[in-house]
């Protein structure tokens, strides 16, 4: 089961009625037309299209899964007590004083450049269940974060 936003939700339908619709028929056409030029052993377009065919199946299969799995969390059902699955989080860090807001989100909806973290990054990981005022420590790869909790609010 992977929990989501709405927005998140409605974002992978989007997505994959693009795939299905839009995509996919184009890649059909593609291999038609290389079918139609003769050998197909020796046939590269034929093959980059049925290749493309493939990986474009294998998406579409992956979103499928991914929507038959999802539950939409009621956003309003959500508190600001503690950090949470999509709680937009202000927080600082304490050792160069900048001040950073991410908004946690399944790894689906992930988007760093607007500010959505996935649930399962270490930043994320330790943030969960923390309150307004606590200090976490955080490994990262280029070392050790210590940040404070300014602020919990709703995603949206």
């Amino acid at each position: 089961m992977e929990y989501m936003s709405q927005e998140g939700y409605e974002k992978l339908v989007a997505e994959l009625h693009q795939l299905e619709s839009v995509e996919l028929p184009q890649v059909r056409e593609a291999i038609a037309e290389a079918r139609d030029k003769g050998d197909l052993s020796e046939n590269f377009e034929y093959h980059a299209a049925k290749r493309e065919q493939s990986r474009l199946l294998g998406r579409i299969r992956f979103k499928q899964r991914v929507l038959a799995n999802a539950r939409v969390i009621d956003e309003t059902r959500l508190g600001t007590d503690c950090v949470q699955l999509l709680s937009k989080v202000g927080m600082t860090n304490l050792s160069n004083n900048n001040s950073m807001t991410y908004t946690i989100v399944s790894p689906h909806e992930a988007n760093f450049r607007e500010g959505k973290i996935s649930i399962k990054s270490p930043i994320a990981h330790a943030l969960l269940n923390k309150k307004v005022g606590e200090i976490v420590n955080v490994q990262i790869p280029a070392g050790m974060l210590k940040l404070r909790i300014d602020s919990i609010q709703r995603h949206n």
